[in-house]
């Protein structure tokens, strides 16, 4: 079984459990780790978790509201800690005391009953991977920080049953925004982060291929609400807006299963 629960999302700081269940073990992987550490352990225990059952750590590029406290945790824990050379280049080359791997765009990495494929995507950082994750039986999407949807990003999602999927802002919130030019043509740009239409569009794209649940994150808090992106993904996948969940920033999401 395959399930995953969002502890936070959005610039305040990013971080996804993904865990997979066979009938022999249970893997647990934390995709970034943009919180504090009180923060993280915090959030954790309302999961029903402790940091030290993570079996691994991917941080998928090197700006702060994605690494956060992941140096730290890992030092503590002895968690491995997967990233990109270039992710890794731009963090400084931090020295993780032999815990560091490096993973590239369309390698397969297996972490116990999980099989974690990164892809490269279009955003304003070094060497940015997003992550396809499966237990064997189905597959969870985890695209959060993105400026548009290359082809490559939909080939590596097909046949994902769920899609933790970025719905950043609205565009003419984000026009009416105190955001200065320079930052709303950054957020807004194909180097940025997804509108709400644009992130309808990747879900209505991968519907036929057996998406059949999507969960909104990393919306801004000053340029979205929740009902604007639970009404434009709603409109993609058919369903009523009740059955869009909302990954937001001071809790995250419930346990959902991909």
């Amino acid at each position: 079984m395959l399930r995953f629960k969002s502890l936070g999302s959005g610039s305040s700081g990013n971080a996804t459990v993904v865990q997979a269940r066979s009938t022999t073990q249970i893997t647990h992987l934390l995709v970034d780790c943009g919180l504090g550490i009180r923060q993280l352990d915090a959030r954790l225990g309302q999961a029903g978790m402790l940091a030290e059952q993570i079996d691994a750590i991917f941080i998928t590029h090197e700006h702060a509201d994605h690494i956060g406290c992941a140096r730290q945790v890992a030092l503590r824990d002895r968690i491995p800690v997967w990233m990109s050379h270039g992710t890794y280049t731009a963090m400084g080359q931090p020295d993780f005391d032999g815990l560091l791997r490096i993973a590239c765009d369309n390698v397969d990495i297996e972490i116990g009953a999980l099989a974690v494929l990164p892809f490269t995507v279009p955003h304003d950082a070094r060497e940015p991977l997003q992550l396809r994750c499966s237990d064997g039986a189905s597959a969870l999407g985890v695209l959060t920080d993105l400026g548009h949807a290359s082809s490559h990003v939909l080939e590596m999602l097909a046949g994902c049953s769920t899609l933790l999927l970025e719905c950043n802002h609205d565009p003419g919130m984000l026009a009416a925004s105190t955001y200065p030019p320079f930052l709303k043509r950054r957020v807004g740009g194909a180097y940025g982060h997804l509108a709400n239409e644009a992130a309808a569009a990747i879900a209505q794209a991968m519907r036929p291929g057996g998406l059949k649940q999507v969960v909104a994150a990393h919306l801004s808090e000053q340029n979205n609400r929740p009902e604007l992106a639970r009404r434009a993904l709603a409109a993609a996948m058919g369903c009523s807006e009740a059955d869009i969940h909302v990954a937001d920033g001071a809790s995250g999401c419930g346990w959902l299963t991909a």
